[in-house]
């Protein structure tokens, strides 16, 4: 099945089929759905909230794509009276499994073991990154909290993976890289990620789309999520202190 298939048919699909559903359960009194970060889209230049809408002209990935147009169903929905809140964490991180969305502690681990020399980009990129327990704590906020209709952002600090890189090397203290990685470089390793990933079948740790993304700005204000639901994220310092510890007690890194 193809990237695009897939990504249909789980996060576009898979909402037709439970609003499907709730209309034919009237005891559902209401609806939590987590959407992302890329439902609201770029940000290059300034800090966006619940109110900007995706322009849905250009996507840097599929899954983008996907989640621009599931949000579109989400808020047609609401519109039309269905029980619906609606979340959008950041970019997650923290301890979990090794997936693909889980990138901040797997580009950790690359940099850690040496396989990662270098900054990735030059910094330009900014996102909101979002520990995975905040979320969480957001999500159950949400459905005791929000209101019916709404959109939360569930995000967090606002930072470039050049920030990244170096607070994980102040709190491991240990040196910061001493050379950038151009994206157009990245973008090589990306395709060459991707062929390998298809042969091992192991999620490459950035694919060509991906480094797209990076080309861009995300970052958002949680401040209504702070204001309605009691949303209290932690300090991006805080957060990786935590994730680096669980790496390191799983013997994933060493420092």
């Amino acid at each position: 099945m193809c990237i695009y298939c897939c990504n249909r048919q789980v996060n576009v699909g898979g909402l037709e089929n439970v609003l499907k559903a709730v209309k034919r359960t009237p005891a559902v009194k209401k609806i939590v759905y987590t959407s992302s970060y890329f439902a609201i889209g770029p940000t290059d230049g300034y800090v966006a909230d619940e109110k900007q809408i995706h322009p849905g002209k250009a996507f840097c990935t599929e899954y983008e794509k996907s989640k621009f147009l599931a949000d579109e169903i989400a808020l047609q929905a609401a519109a039309e009276g269905v029980p619906i809140t609606i979340v959008y964490p950041g970019v997650m991180y923290g301890p979990g499994m090794l997936t693909s969305g889980n990138l901040v502690s797997r580009v950790l681990i690359e940099r850690f073991n040496g396989r990662l020399p270098g900054y990735i980009g030059d910094g330009y990129d900014r996102e909101s990154f979002s520990h995975v327990d905040d979320v969480v704590s957001g999500h159950i906020a949400a459905m005791e909290k929000g209101r019916v209709g709404e959109r939360y952002l569930l995000t967090g600090e606002n930072a470039s993976f050049v920030r990244i890189f170096d607070l994980a090397a102040s709190i491991a203290n240990t040196k910061p890289p001493k050379f950038h990685i151009p994206l157009w470089l990245l973008a090589i390793y990306g395709w060459i990620s991707v062929l390998v990933a298809r042969i091992t079948g192991k999620p490459p740790l950035i694919s060509y789309p991906g480094v797209d993304c990076l080309r861009h700005q995300w970052a958002y204000s949680c401040d209504k999520a702070k204001k309605e639901l009691g949303y209290s994220p932690r300090s991006l310092t805080e957060g990786l202190a935590e994730t680096l510890l669980w790496l390191k007690n799983d013997k994933l890194i060493t420092f």
